[in-house]
């Protein structure tokens, strides 16, 4: 069973080389697809293919530059965000008012939604002054024949 358990974490050991985790092109990689392109396009920076892009090489250049100089990822974040502003960023990096701008406009529409179901309900449930409707009212024989005559031919 030891045998089985050191044969098991050696492949482990060896695996995760191979996988490229540790290269810096993965983080690279990595880096590149949490940041937007800038020129306008709604890309992510590494996916950029608007034909003639003056933003993207130079935006890929500089984080080649930035990953060179050994900063760590939130380093290389707050340089972007710092040159480029936050929209730069494909998803929230920071804790707080980061965090609450993108769950704020989804609790808003979920509580919109519940608020709406609640009075749905709550009209449906409601009943009429003076107590539930009693039907049709009844129609004297003479009344039927009345309109019988004023409705036929």
């Amino acid at each position: 069973m030891r045998k089985r358990l050191l044969h098991i974490a050696l492949i482990c050991v060896l695996a995760v080389p191979m996988l490229g985790a540790g290269s810096p092109s993965s983080r690279f990689d990595a880096l590149g697809h949490k940041l937007m392109c800038v020129c306008g396009c709604g890309q992510i920076l590494l996916e950029c293919n608007h034909v003639g892009c003056p933003d993207s090489d130079r935006m890929i250049g500089e984080l080649r530059t930035e990953i060179a100089t050994g900063l760590p990822d939130n380093g290389v974040f707050n340089w972007f965000v710092g040159k480029y502003g936050p929209t730069v960023l494909a998803a929230p990096i920071r804790g707080g008012f980061d965090i609450v701008a993108w769950i704020v406009p989804f609790a808003a529409l979920l509580l919109g939604i519940g608020i709406v179901v609640f009075l749905i309900r709550l009209w449906r449930r409601r009943t009429p002054p003076g107590g539930p409707p009693s039907g049709p009212p009844s129609i004297d024989d003479t009344v039927r024949d009345r309109i019988r005559q004023e409705t036929t031919y």
